[in-house]
């Protein structure tokens, strides 16, 4: 028989309009919604990109397990007035050091968070090798980052993520398909547009948001950034870096299937 993988978010309110939720219930109520074909399919991701998507979670798991370190080290020396002010990750240890220096206490407590620091910048680097590796192994992801912003993380995320370009029907549905797109709520003469879903693949929205920022304020000038600067100048920087995400990942898509580099050069702006 078919397996088929249902909407989480979609079941969930079908399942809510029960009043007494019991296991026995809840799959009853899923057999009905596949009966009644009230259901919207999930694409199921290959072995290949889980693996990459797992790498790339450990990274992250590591990055942020890091910085919650540096974040600690500093708020115990800010309880004594110790400022550790801005500083680069070289020069992070040596600056705690030097800030604890003569105090036992202190010393106590700020050598094991240096440790165990230490231990996983190494980690991280390891895992920074990795990744860079595995996308410069990808003919697909060195693709992807010939388009100004896109380096190999989000490259990788962003193949891991589509998987198969060919579940698109069009280029154009993938804005939506990440929840790039507006909100709207609309009842009778009521027509709100609010601000975007949120409801897709979060780290893949993060690394677009990430890659339109770096795209707006370094790399070479391109088509895309000037009609971003545009929208800057009208409606604000933030909402100028929401609005380039979804182009950027439609194009994307677009040099994924055509098999082509991104052209800087284009002179077509994009409907503001």
């Amino acid at each position: 028989m078919d397996v088929v993988l249902m909407e989480t978010r979609q079941v969930k309110g079908a399942l809510k309009a029960m009043p007494i939720k019991t296991d026995r219930r809840d799959a009853e109520g899923i057999a009905r919604l596949l009966h009644l074909g009230w259901f919207r399919p999930v694409h199921c991701k290959s072995v290949s990109s889980q693996e990459v998507r797992a790498v790339l979670g450990a990274r992250k798991a590591v990055q942020q397990g890091m910085i919650a370190l540096e974040m600690s080290l500093r708020g115990v020396l800010r309880n004594f007035g110790l400022k550790v002010g801005a500083i680069s990750r070289v020069r992070f240890d040596l600056r705690i050091r030097e800030l604890a220096l003569g105090n036992p206490m202190l010393e106590a407590a700020t050598e094991p968070m240096l440790r165990t620091r230490a231990s996983l910048r190494h980690e991280l680097a390891g895992l920074e090798r990795h990744v860079r590796n595995l996308a410069q192994d990808d003919p697909v992801c060195r693709r992807l980052m010939s388009m100004p912003g896109i380096g190999t993380v989000v490259a990788l995320t962003y193949r891991s993520a589509i998987d198969d370009p060919a579940r698109f029907t069009s280029s154009k549905k993938v804005g939506p398909w990440v929840d790039l797109t507006p909100s709207r709520n609309q009842s009778g003469e009521r027509d709100v547009s609010g601000g975007i879903t949120k409801a897709g693949d979060v780290n893949l929205r993060r690394a677009l948001c990430q890659a339109a920022t770096v795209m707006m304020h370094r790399g070479r000038s391109t088509w895309l950034r000037a009609w971003a600067a545009q929208v800057a100048r009208r409606r604000g920087r933030k909402r100028a870096m929401v609005d380039l995400a979804p182009p950027a990942g439609v194009i994307l898509h677009r040099m994924w299937v055509d098999d082509t580099d991104f052209q800087s050069d284009m002179t077509v702006p994009l409907a503001a």
